[in-house]
């Protein structure tokens, strides 16, 4: 990564110092709250001086994103949401160490609460002031582009489609004249006329997409532009074989472009799903899941012989095998690891049938998640056989098993469970899984379990 010019070292500063100003009014207006202990003058020294000290260190770990010129909303509020767990964490900690500072697990709450959204308002309002900035022709960046790539003309269109970014597109150069850019972007010359035409004209930042094998070039451009203050960036040409977002990592100092960039891959984020996990599965189990065990336990016994939890192996994370508990909502058969349930499958038992509608009989699935083989939410898990089946038959079916399966996932809520008959109706399943594994965050999982309750509340005509 390259270092921060000085304006954006200034705009990062600003975003921290905003940062700051909305925190300190955020626990102002919370220490004077009438609900909570009102804290003497040296207590809340204190506590202001570690809650300041918490988020410097808090932004030394996670810097914000908010000053960068293409930071998506949604990076912008995750970023936000990091730093807000952080900045509890260590806050908790140095209250742990120095003891006599005693606070309401209420006042911690609505602490974390205020705190994030200090931070979503304060960073969201600097990438709005950032933008007006841009659009009115303030820090502004001239750009050039070297070859006529198709990884170079989607980002010509990504640079000129929002004016807010701050780009100001010069020209191309290239062997030739291209129509690639739809004659829309100046030709400036060919590959030759580079270095004469840097030292006659202000250019910020060069992007090139020339092949490794004119290395040698390349190396000149690189030269020129590392002595002369021009940001160098290397556009690898990977566009006519991946359609997707990438992500750049090393191996060793060996740059290395991954396919999929997964946000559970990051510390923090698994930390994250794997608390709420335990803390929802723990208190269910320990309360609503006792009596709706003995409940259910005695109707099944009266129903139907046999025992009173159905285990069956699956497929979870890394495609690791996994015993899957449930309710027993069908007669023992010997068909239960190979067919589907369907709509009048003449296996289930009345009340088992009630058990699938309701979604009942997913509720021991609570205890895989405790002990970690399933997260709340995540991609549903499928029997072996499938697993083994579909794989041969779906393209990129096995991503799904990067994330943890779920009890429910983002494929149910969209509409998609119950009986696959037809193989595009697993298709439509497994891209949304996969959309899932991509796109996660812990907002996703809320909006998903308020989906998931809501049509249990409204009964979904899938669930059979």
């Amino acid at each position: 990564m390259q270092p921060l010019s000085q304006k954006e070292t200034l705009f990062k500063g600003v975003v921290i110092f905003s940062d700051l100003i909305f925190l300190l009014l955020a626990l102002t207006v919370l220490s004077l709250t009438s609900v909570f202990e009102r804290l003497n003058a040296v207590d809340l020294e204190i506590v202001s001086l570690v809650y300041v000290c918490s988020f410097l260190l808090s932004v030394v770990l996670l810097p914000p994103v908010a000053h960068m010129r293409a930071a998506r909303s949604e990076v912008v509020v995750g970023k936000a949401f990091q730093t807000t767990l952080s900045i509890m964490v260590l806050f908790l900690l140095a209250l742990f160490y120095f003891g006599g500072l005693k606070f309401r697990i209420g006042f911690l709450f609505l602490l974390f609460f205020a705190t994030f959204t200090a931070l979503f308002v304060s960073r969201l309002l600097c990438r709005e002031a950032f933008k007006v900035l841009r659009r009115v022709g303030r820090d502004n960046r001239n750009v050039v582009l070297v070859g006529t790539s198709l990884n170079l003309v989607e980002l010509f269109e990504g640079m000129c489609s929002d004016p807010t970014t701050g780009y100001r597109l010069i020209g191309y150069f290239n062997d030739t004249e291209s129509l690639n850019f739809g004659g829309n972007l100046p030709y400036l010359g060919t590959i030759n006329d580079i270095l004469s035409y840097l030292e006659s004209n202000q250019v910020d930042q060069l992007y090139c997409a020339l092949p490794s094998a004119r290395a040698d070039e390349i190396r000149l451009i690189i030269n020129y532009c590392e002595n002369h203050l021009v940001r160098f960036y290397s556009v690898p040409n990977v566009r006519n074989y991946l359609h997707r977002q990438m992500s750049l990592d090393f191996v060793n100092d060996v740059p290395v472009l991954s396919i999929r960039e997964e946000p559970l891959r990051e510390p923090l984020n698994r930390f994250v799903k794997r608390s709420f996990d335990i803390l929802v599965s723990l208190t269910f189990l320990c309360t609503l899941f006792i009596p709706i065990c003995l409940v259910v336990g005695i109707i099944i016994k009266i129903s139907s012989p046999g025992p009173i939890f159905f285990r069956q192996k699956r497929n979870g994370l890394n495609n690791k095998e996994f015993t899957c508990y449930k309710f027993r909502s069908m007669h023992v058969n010997d068909m239960a690891d190979e067919l589907q349930a369907t709509e009048n499958d003449p296996r289930k038992f009345k009340f088992g049938d009630f058990m699938r509608r309701m979604n009942i009989d997913e509720l021991p699935q609570f205890f895989n998640v405790l002990i970690g083989d399933m997260s709340l939410v995540g991609p549903r898990p499928h029997m072996l056989k499938h697993t083994e089946e579909y794989s041969a038959l779906i393209n990129r079916y096995m991503v799904r098993h990067f994330a943890k399966p779920g009890i429910t996932g983002w494929a149910q809520v969209r509409g998609l469970r119950g009986e696959t008959k037809e193989l595009w109706q697993m298709e439509e399943r497994i891209k949304r899984d996969i959309w899932y594994v991509e796109n996660w965050t812990f907002w996703l999982d809320m909006r998903i379990l308020y989906l998931t309750v809501k049509n249990m509340l409204l009964h979904d005509k899938n669930a059979y």
